[in-house]
C-alpha cells in the first residue's frame, strides 16, 4: 500500500472541506501544546512529550509537531505512531519521507538532529513491551485499531 492510500487520499490533493478543516484545527492546536511544552516543560497526562520537527513531504514547509516519547538507552527515544489508530499520522509520513531533516526539540535541550528508523521484528516486539508497561494505555489503543502502530526509534546524529 503506498504512503498515499495509507493516508486515505489516493494521491489526490485536499483542497477543503472536513479534512482540510481537521488539519487546520490540528496545526493550531500542535502549536498550543507545543507553546505549552517550551514555556512549562514537556509533561502531558503523565507522559514525557517533545517536539518533532519534519519537513512536509509535499510543501517543503518545517513542520512541529508534539508526541510522547519513551527512554531508550542512554540517548535514544523511542515514538509511537499510533495518530487516533485509523491511519498514520502526518508526522510520521513527513518523517519518513525526510528523515534526514528530522530534529526533536527537549526542554532545556534545545533542538537536535536525529536520525530515525523504524523498527521491525524481536526489535519491535521488545520496544513495544517497553512502551505498553510504561503507557498501558497504547495497548487499548492499539487493540482497537486495524493496523500495527509503527514504532520510531530516534537517535542523535
Amino acid at each position: 500500500m503506498t504512503q498515499n492510500q495509507q493516508a486515505g487520499n489516493r494521491g489526490g490533493r485536499e483542497h477543503g472541506g472536513p479534512r482540510a478543516l481537521s488539519r487546520w484545527f490540528q496545526r493550531k492546536m500542535n502549536a498550543r501544546t507545543n507553546a505549552r511544552i517550551r514555556r512549562k516543560g514537556g509533561k502531558f497526562m503523565g507522559m514525557d512529550l517533545l517536539i518533532l520537527h519534519t519537513v512536509g513531504r509535499r510543501s517543503g514547509q518545517q513542520r512541529e509537531s508534539p508526541v510522547t516519547w519513551f527512554a531508550d538507552g542512554a540517548d535514544g527515544r523511542l515514538i509511537v505512531a499510533s495518530g487516533g489508530g485509523s491511519r498514520h499520522p502526518d508526522w510520521y509520513v513527513n518523517l519518513m519521507a525526510h528523515p534526514d531533516r528530522a530534529s526533536i526539540e527537549l526542554p532545556g535541550h534545545g533542538t537536535v538532529p536525529v536520525t530515525p528508523r523504524r523498527l521491525e521484528g524481536a526489535e519491535r516486539e521488545q520496544a513495544w513491551q517497553q512502551i505498553v508497561t510504561a503507557q498501558p494505555r497504547y495497548a487499548k489503543y492499539q487493540r482497537k485499531s486495524d493496523r500495527e502502530y509503527p514504532l520510531i526509534r530516534l537517535t542523535p546524529r
